[in-house]
Parts: C-alpha cells; structure tokens; sequence
C-alpha cells in the first residue's frame, strides 16, 4: 500500500494551480520552546489553504464525460476554494454543499471563483450527506475532501516539499487532521523517505474524530463536533484516511479552543500572516507536546494549513490567546466593601500587570471582583498569585479554566447598582505599563469609596478605565482638582445617558 501512494504522490499533477510554498523558521518562538521550529506555509496557496492540491489532482484525472456532467463537493471552506478555482481552470461546473455556519468569507471566496454554493446544515457531515444527494439526482461526480487515493496524494506532496526544504531530517512533524486527507498522505511519504522522524497528529479537543478512532480501533461517529476550528470541523474520520493514518501516525495530540488562538498569535508573530484555527492547530499541538513531553534541542516542523478566516472572528480569538498561551490568569476576588480595599487588593499583587478588572458595588458588606492578571511565566505565576493574595487575607477563587466565566460572566458583571449614593462616573486614561493602575489607585487614597470599576487591557497604547465613585455634590470640586495631580487625561460622565439607562 505504502508503495502505491508514494507512487501516486510523486505523479500527482499540482503544480498548473498551486505553488511550492516555503518553510518559514519561527525564531523566537524557537527560543521560548528550547527547539528549532520550522512551519510549512500553505496558507500561501493562491486558496490559501493546501486543499487546493487534492482538489485538482483528483479533477484533472476525470474523463470527457465526467467533466462534462460537472462536480459536486462537500466541504466548510477550504476545499470548497481548491474544487471551484480547479473547476474554472479545467471548464467544469462545480456545485459546492456548504454548511450553514461557514464564515462569510470562506463562502464568497467559492461564489468568486465560479462554484455555485448550496449552504446546508450546521456541520459538515450533514452537508455531505446533502452532496451525495445531489451527485445521484443530477449524475455528477463527488469529489471529496479528503477520503479519495487521488486527494490523499495531491495532499502528500506538501511532505515532498517538507523533507526536500528543511535543511536537517526533523525529529518530529505535526500535521492537523479533521478528515485526514493531508496527515495521510504526508505520513506516508515521511515514512518512506525517513522513518525515524515522528509524526504527530493533531485535533481540537471537541473535534478529535481521529483519537477517538485509535482508541476504538475502529472509525467511530462524534456524537458532538465542535465548529471553532471548522476547517477540521469532522466528525468521523476517512475510511481510507483511517487506515493509512492507524499505520503511519505515531501520536496524536488534541489541543483546546485556548490553545489554539494561542497558535493563531504565534503564527502572526513568526509571519505577519493570520492563521485560521484549523490553520493553527499543528503549531498549538506542538506546543502542546514539547510540554508534555519537556524535549528540547530538536529540529520540529508543523504545516500552517490555511488562512481563510473572517476578520470578525479575530476578536474572539485575540481575547483567548493569552489564556491559551498561559500569559493571563482570572479569579473572583472577594474584599470587603470598604474605601482602601481596592489600593490593599493591587498592593497584593505586586508588580503584576492587570489585565481587566469589572465589579459593581450592590450594598453588601464584601465586594465580588473579576480580575484578569498577566502570568510573566506561565503557572508558576499563577501560582504564586493565589499564595499572595491567601498571605493578604483575600478570598479567591481560580477561574482561569471556567469555559463560563471566560465566554459570558466576564461580559455580565455588573448591571444597576443598588443604593448607590451619591456616585458619579468618570473615565480615566493612563499608560499600559507595569503600575500605572496601582499609581492611580494609591493618588486617590481612601477618601472616597470607589463603586464600580471596569478595565480591560487591550494591548494599546493606553489603558482606558470607567470608573464610579462615591463622592458627594460638594466635594466633587475637591476629587477632580486630585485626579488633575495625577495627570492622567479623564472626564466626567455622570451625565451620560447609557450610564443612566443601564448602570446608574
């Protein structure tokens, strides 16, 4: 078997659309992980995705009339690209099953280079099974994403390129699997050319099709699939994918939604380029593994596999990476509802950085706060965190892995206060730096009870805080002439009308 598909991989006929891409070094991150990490650069595909390569190998094989009654696929996005732009090189008509929750961009992509989109389902698997309706009532071929000898070896040329590009023979290779068209077809080609290297397969957590298979042994249905990481976004693995991968996969790794925007960061920072989440994936289980495993000194490589995602999603991800990358903790913090409890609280962090802080007072004797805090390395920092504030007397619990808290409660804290009296709200801006925030806090001392505080770092040049306090009409004059010594720019807003309708 081995020997037929490297056969069908070296005669694959990729190259009229796509382009070697190039193996791009990742330096720094190199440095942080103690080994030398390279990255295969297919989201430099004109799709900006590999798929592009099992695509047309596999259509430009069809016979006169197979071309002639047209093609239908099923696919989230990016095989979708790799079918329609091979459809308008070689003049087929291509039908494209899309699921419902394909992002925007992946879907204008299709309808620009000629395929005609048909959105159906929530998942793959149900656009699928929609394709396969369609290919019998209109007598078309199915081409499909990944389980096909002809894809399998239009994706394995992407290993051809690999261990011809580096310059050392990698110890380990991580490719991300959600079909696994292109894990197969590259681990049969590395295991041919240099069976010591290891190749490591990786899934997202809610995703892991593949794990779930070997350790069944046998291919297996997720009853649930997650849809962060749609481009691999599969609920059961390939039959034929399943077999080449049980023989020439060594491990496979599963990695978490944090973890991978964490890969999504370090792939923009080694490349200026911003990797979808499935493009991310191998870089995030690479990650993943060198900490499990604590190797250094040696030669890993990971396939960055697409870049096709909406801007809107960058939010998202941009606000879990730094969870993922194990650089911000968040706890609930309990103090007592008292002027100074603020100032004691920052003083017991030190000089850690906070990265968001929300609470609203509402009448009772302790205050609830939720408090994002960054990590200078990792859990040690968390750790030592929670030590100081039990040194300092403060309740707290760790919410740094609370899916909830992360996804909504952060968002929700706060609402009308009860009994507030006499506050009134201003916004301040200081510098994003390393005690700007305790400077504030200790310039106004403890003569006024501060009742809500919301902050958020957002890597900015400046740090922006909403802040109310309790300040009688006749001493507001005496407040702001002390935020005038602090000389930080701030205005009043006890006026504005959202602060009245929602807050107030």
């Amino acid at each position: 078997m081995q020997d037929d598909y490297i056969k069908k991989i070296l005669c694959a006929r990729v190259y009229d659309l796509a382009v070697e891409t190039p193996v791009s070094e990742a330096p720094k991150l190199s440095r942080h992980m103690g080994n030398k990490i390279s990255l295969k650069r297919e989201d430099l595909q004109p799709v900006f995705s590999f798929k592009i390569r099992g695509a047309y190998n596999c259509m430009r094989q069809l016979n006169q009339k197979q071309r002639d009654a047209g093609v239908v696929a099923a696919s989230a996005g990016n095989h979708a690209q790799g079918v329609a732009l091979s459809a308008r090189h070689l003049g087929i008509r291509a039908v494209i099953v899309m699921p419902l929750t394909t992002p925007d961009i992946k879907v204008d992509s299709v309808r620009e280079k000629g395929g005609e989109v048909v959105l159906f389902g929530d998942t793959f698997d149900e656009a699928c099974s929609h394709a396969y309706h369609l290919q019998q009532e209109k007598s078309m071929t199915f081409i499909h994403p990944y389980d096909d000898p002809n894809v399998i070896a239009g994706q394995g040329t992407v290993g051809v390129e690999l261990m011809k590009q580096l310059k050392e023979v990698p110890d380990v290779v991580f490719i991300p699997v959600g079909g696994g068209g292109l894990a197969a077809g590259m681990s049969v080609y590395i295991k041919y050319v240099s069976p010591q290297t290891k190749v490591v397969a990786v899934e997202p957590e809610d995703a892991a099709c593949l794990k779930a298979a070997l350790d069944a042994d046998k291919r297996v249905k997720l009853d649930e699939v997650g849809i962060f990481a749609d481009g691999v976004a599969v609920g059961e693995i390939g039959e034929e994918t399943f077999k080449l991968c049980r023989e020439y996969i060594d491990e496979v790794v599963t990695v978490s939604t944090d973890e991978i925007c964490a890969g999504v960061k370090d792939v923009f920072e080694a490349t200026r380029v911003i990797a979808e989440p499935a493009g991310a994936l191998a870089l995030a289980g690479l990650k993943s593994y060198v900490r499990k495993h604590k190797i250094s000194g040696q030669n890993l490589a990971a396939v960055v596999s697409g870049a096709n995602t909406s801007f809107g999603r960058l939010r998202h991800i941009s606000e879990r990476t730094e969870l993922g990358s194990e650089k911000e903790a968040l706890f609930a913090v309990t103090i007592q509802e008292t002027p100074g409890s603020f100032l004691k609280f920052c003083k017991s962090l030190g000089n850690a950085s906070i990265t968001e802080f929300n609470y609203r007072f509402s009448g009772r004797k302790k205050a609830h706060i939720f408090v994002g805090v960054e990590l200078s390395d990792g859990e040690p920092s968390r750790k030592g965190i929670l030590k100081s504030f039990a040194q300092s007397g403060i309740e707290v619990v760790d919410l740094t892995h609370d899916e909830m808290a992360k996804l909504h409660v952060r968002y929700m804290v706060g609402g009308h206060g009860n009994d507030v009296e006499d506050e009134y709200l201003y916004r301040v801006q200081f510098p994003e730096k390393p005690g700007a925030l305790l400077k504030f806090l200790s310039a106004l001392e403890s003569d006024w009870n501060i009742s809500l505080f919301h902050y958020r770092n957002h890597a900015a040049a400046y740090g922006r805080v909403l802040m109310g306090i309790q300040v009688p009409e006749n001493e507001r004059n005496q407040l702001e002439s002390r935020l005038n010594t602090i000389e930080y720019p701030w205005c009043a807003e006890g006026e504005n009308p959202a602060y009245k309708i929602f807050l107030s």
